[in-house]
């Protein structure tokens, strides 16, 4: 680490602890040259996700619009909010460690709907109806279908 009054690279770390919030690290460190004293924060840098909408533009990812979908889909359903939590943590794990800067919007409603099919059809189809723009009644009688045919 440099230091900030001689431009020395030569510091040691005289103490270290962690912040009151426990999101990062506090060092304290002394230049080995001019024997000044500096402090140090050391954090985990967080990847900012683009979602690539369908018409091309792009925004951060947002958790809770994610879990505010999923709450709508099992609106008067006997759905835990801590399972509709879990799915958005699992969602939000998934994405991270794909490791890519910008995720297709398509791919995280799939993500949401495969979740909501393990946890409850009604869910699932409202989430579908809305998700693949159910234009008609044919539409969302195929897709009970195709629900139905899995089991």
């Amino acid at each position: 680490m440099r230091c900030p009054f001689c431009e020395n690279l030569d510091t040691k770390v005289i103490d270290s602890r962690p912040t009151e919030e426990g999101h990062a690290i506090r060092r304290r460190r002394e230049c080995e040259v001019c024997g000044k004293r500096f402090t140090t924060y050391e954090k985990v840098e967080e990847n900012i996700i683009m979602i690539v909408k369908k018409d091309g533009r792009r925004e951060a990812f947002d958790r809770n619009k994610i879990l505010n979908g999923i709450v709508k889909a099992c609106e008067k359903r006997p759905v835990a909010f801590a399972d509709m939590e879990k799915i958005v943590d699992d969602i939000e794990k998934k994405i991270n460690y794909s490791m890519s800067k910008e995720v297709e919007s398509n791919d995280v409603g799939e993500l949401i709907m495969e979740a909501l099919k393990d946890l409850d059809e009604v869910a699932y189809v409202r989430f579908a109806s809305v998700y693949r723009q159910f234009t008609d009644v044919n539409t969302f009688v195929k897709e009970i279908e195709k629900l139905i045919g899995n089991k």
